[in-house]
């Protein structure tokens, strides 16, 4: 055989060699994204490669399986392209036997590449299943008045809490983010209308306890200045009272002091002073003769007299 002819022969194993030495080159090369995570399973052994890049592998022996570590999730209740509402996850009954439709959004990430892989089939059903339980759970303990309007933050963190507590306990390799109420709302219209028409009552009172509140800020004030005003008037027209009735207790002690030295005298002082305060227009004239006092008032005998001398005078006129 001619060297051209084992030449020939001999290329087909050749080009065989070189397409498997190439298929194991290819085989035993694999790349790492960010925020992505690789299971190597050796022989049935799985281990965790996480650093980003280029890593190399013993081709047939060793496989490769790749998991996103980011941040993913679902709805529940409607759909997350069309937006159309799942009457069946959304529906709900509240613990005063009311309907009402919810909608969620759960987010979880993968926090063990090898459990999420292998320690269970299917685990984000797993987790959508424990989220609906746990969310028409929690629904229920609640009134629709609630779950519609004020108690939105206090329900979530309750379902977060329960379903991080039981993944938890699970150990499937799924973590919980977040979840989160998307809408909340009667399922007729009516029903809707008669809840706005009560969210609206409840603002229209917040607005007039506020109003009350700032009302009363503004009278306080005012008032307890008023108070003021008046305790220190009441105490002025006190201590005045108290003066004056000192003044008058000291002129009476002074006046008894004068009328147990001299009776008489003092009791017609008195007498007289008296009189001139209860007549300060009358003219008097006090005739002491005989131990006895006599009050003639002048005035009024003169107005007496000078009409009757008047007329006596026109009487004598007539008779002449």
């Amino acid at each position: 055989m001619s060297g051209k002819s084992k030449v020939l022969s001999f290329l087909p194993k050749l080009i065989i060699v070189l397409v498997l030495v190439g298929v194991l080159s290819l085989d035993a090369v694999y790349s790492i994204k960010e925020q992505e995570q690789a299971v190597i399973v050796t022989l049935g052994k799985p281990s965790t490669v996480s650093e980003p890049g280029l890593h190399f592998k013993i081709p047939f022996l060793q496989q490769v399986h790749k998991v996103s570590t980011v941040i993913n999730g679902f709805p529940i209740g409607y759909d997350v392209e069309t937006k159309e509402p799942i009457e069946l996850e959304s529906l709900m009954i509240t613990s005063d036997y009311n309907f009402v439709n919810v909608d969620f959004f759960v987010e979880y990430k993968v926090s063990d590449p090898i459990k999420f892989l292998y320690a269970s089939q299917e685990p984000v059903t797993i987790l959508k299943t424990l989220a609906q339980s746990y969310i028409r759970d929690t629904i229920g303990l609640y009134p629709v008045d609630s779950v519609i309007t004020t108690g939105k933050n206090e329900i979530q963190a309750e379902i977060k809490e329960k379903l991080i507590q039981r993944l938890e306990k699970e150990d499937i390799g799924i973590q919980l983010v977040n979840i989160t109420i998307q809408d909340a709302e009667p399922p007729t219209v009516e029903v809707l209308e008669a809840f706005k028409a009560v969210e609206t009552a409840k603002q229209s009172k917040e607005t007039a306890i506020n109003n009350a509140n700032k009302y009363k800020s503004e009278q306080i004030p005012a008032a307890s200045a008023n108070v003021d005003k008046i305790i220190k008037e009441a105490e002025a027209a006190k201590q005045s009272r108290i003066n004056e009735a000192q003044g008058q207790v000291a002129r009476f002690n002074a006046m008894y002091a004068e009328y147990t030295k001299n009776p008489l005298i003092t009791k017609q002082r008195m007498f007289y002073e008296a009189m001139e305060e209860l007549l300060p227009n009358l003219k008097l004239i006090i005739d002491g003769d005989g131990g006895v006092s006599k009050l003639l008032p002048l005035d009024s005998l003169v107005n007496v007299s000078a009409p009757t001398a008047s007329g006596n005078s026109e009487e004598k006129e007539g008779e002449a």
